[in-house]
């Protein structure tokens, strides 16, 4: 669903590099983080996976919320409109920017290893990779961090209780929403992907079944914890009897979970990498997200070289080969930045950017495994979700949130109503051995306790004289590549619409190959690149749920638009 106030204007923005700096709250001063307009756009925006949270987060904002409790609604309503793809059982990042001060801020909501978790706990006595133990059951959960942060953001940047911003939340949970065609055929394949546990099936496979289309799935427990913490706040969650629900029910399933754990869990803020491609600013996620350093550094290669100046193939080529080079990256340096020491200033650096060209050739594809760090391969995945929202008065949000794969682990603690994530995959179980998504790490994100594992998510603003856009979408490690895609096309003019709707290419180092959607390359651009050497492969099914909202400073024209991939929901009021 599509939704536009008004036909926005176009304008081209050249792609050249003038300036990059991490920075966090930013002012004029700084040369950056001064594109914003004092006035917001008098109508809100809103843009999610699911029409029932979209409408979740208009409630709000018709009740006098802003966009974070609206967020905060969102949130919360995908963990029961989405239960494939987040929940209160999981994590995520929440990109905010408040318009009264233009200040933006990264709450970081990632999930945690437990405090028993130790860097081999998922190798077999040979040091080999125990099949699916990082990804079935509750071994494979971190602590959850969503809980913690709805909170955070309710307290510190909301106008309204984070009660009456949770209570769509709860009503859906207690009246329950009906199967979609998309969910009866998720939950179809699930058990031969997963191990459901017994709360699991009882809530979503009743009979042993996927429900039929129409039926609704009420999730009491669920609505119980929901009110538990819209009572009690976090520490309705994080301690007292639903902790200890939560911790006995890991625990009585072969699980590592105390209640210590749990009580000690933590958001963190963070400053966001910010910096500028030719007129454009971006602001975008930090580590424990490698998104934003791979986006500068490719961003940075792309200028150096005239990106847009180029035809094509050679324009194609240079895309995948400065993503070939961040995604190494990606793999070797980043991880937890309170528990590593993460280059961030070095790597986004325009003077590295130089160093990583030195070694793109134009005419010829650089072989992945001709570069150092770690390489094995593994199949794909995707899931996660991402929202968007826009307020009257231009505070805005870029929020996206995860279980991980489908379902997460697949594990709910009895009595508690709540999928847990399977987050732990997302370390480096072993260096070189991919996660599911086919990512590989070196150490620097091993397991170790109270750690938060590296992510792919990237919650992005753009901006620049021209007006705004905040996306993000899911997707595993093809989530970078889909927000550059996106940030280029509204860069070269597109409307919201046109960023969510754009065919995809994603390459990630290993594997080497370019994988595309359908229609994202024609004939004769696939034959020029595998004349330099690229492999191509086309993928068989779409991928990503982009969220997205453009504003046009010239008109004020506001367009939301979800994925037309999936069936989310967006509007503009």
């Amino acid at each position: 669903m599509n939704s536009v106030l008004t036909r926005a204007g176009q304008v081209l923005v050249p792609a050249l590099l003038l300036w990059i700096a991490v920075a966090g709250v930013a002012h004029a001063e700084d040369g950056i983080g001064n594109l914003a307009r004092a006035n917001g756009p008098g109508h809100a925006a809103i843009a999610s996976a699911h029409p029932a949270a979209t409408a979740a987060g208009f409630e709000i904002l018709s009740q006098g919320g802003n966009a974070f409790d609206a967020a905060v609604a969102v949130s919360a309503a995908l963990s029961v409109a989405e239960p494939h793809s987040s929940g209160i059982g999981g994590g995520g990042f929440f990109l905010l920017h408040e318009a009264a001060d233009q200040s933006s801020v990264f709450v970081d909501a990632r999930e945690t290893a437990p405090a028993a978790a130790t860097r081999d706990m998922y190798l077999d006595e040979n040091g080999e990779p125990v099949r699916r133990a990082s990804l079935s059951g509750p071994l494979a959960a971190g602590i959850p961090g969503l809980p913690a942060a709805l909170e955070h953001i309710a307290n510190k940047y909301g106008r309204l209780p984070l009660a009456q911003s949770l209570a769509p939340a709860i009503r859906l949970a207690r009246e329950g929403l009906p199967v979609t065609e998309g969910t009866q055929r998720l939950l179809r394949a699930f058990p031969r992907m997963g191990s459901p546990s017994p709360a699991f099936v009882e809530i979503f496979l009743p009979d042993g079944e996927a429900p039929p289309v129409g039926a609704l799935i009420r999730r009491a427990d669920l609505a119980d914890t929901l009110e538990t913490l819209s009572a009690q706040g976090a520490a309705g969650f994080y301690t007292g009897p639903r902790a200890e629900l939560l911790v006995k029910g890991v625990r009585d399933a072969g699980g590592i979970w105390t209640t210590e754990d749990l009580a000690a869990y933590r958001t963190v803020e963070r400053q966001p990498i910010r910096f500028r491609y030719g007129e454009v600013e971006v602001t975008t996620a930090p580590p424990p997200s490698a998104g934003g350093v791979a986006l500068a550094q490719v961003f940075n290669m792309l200028g150096h070289r005239g990106y847009a100046q180029l035809e094509e193939p050679a324009r194609t080529h240079l895309l995948v080969e400065a993503i070939r080079r961040a995604y190494r990256d990606r793999a070797e340096f980043l991880g937890d930045p309170d528990f590593v020491p993460v280059p961030v200033e070095r790597l986004i650096h325009p003077w590295y950017a130089d160093g990583l060209l030195a070694s793109v050739r134009m005419d010829r594809a650089t072989p992945s495994d001709t570069l150092p760090g770690p390489v094995s391969q593994r199949p794909l995945g995707t899931d996660t979700s991402h929202f968007s929202v826009l307020d009257k008065d231009g505070n805005r949000a870029a929020v996206t949130q995860t279980i991980n794969t489908l379902f997460g682990s697949g594990f709910v603690p009895p009595g508690t109503g709540v999928i847990l994530n399977n987050e732990m995959d997302d370390f480096s179980v072993k260096r070189g051995a991919p996660n599911a998504f086919g990512l590989v790490h070196s150490h620097a994100n091993g397991i170790e306790p109270g750690k938060r594992m590296l992510s792919s998510m990237t919650p992005t603003f753009l901006e620049s004289e021209r007006g705004l856009a905040i996306l993000g979408t899911p997707g595993g490690s093809r989530i970078v590549t889909m927000v550059l895609l996106g940030a280029l096309a509204w860069m070269d003019g597109a409307d919201a619409e046109g960023i969510v709707g754009l065919p995809r290419v994603h390459h990630q180092y290993i594997p080497d190959s370019v994988s595309f959607e359908a229609g994202a390359m024609d004939n004769d651009l696939q034959a020029a690149l595998a004349e330099l050497g690229h492999k191509l492969r086309e993928s068989s099914r779409p991928w990503g749920n982009m969220q997205a909202i453009t504003l046009d400073y010239a008109d004020d024209t506001l367009t939301a638009a979800s994925d037309p991939r999936r069936n989310g929901g967006s509007d503009v009021r």
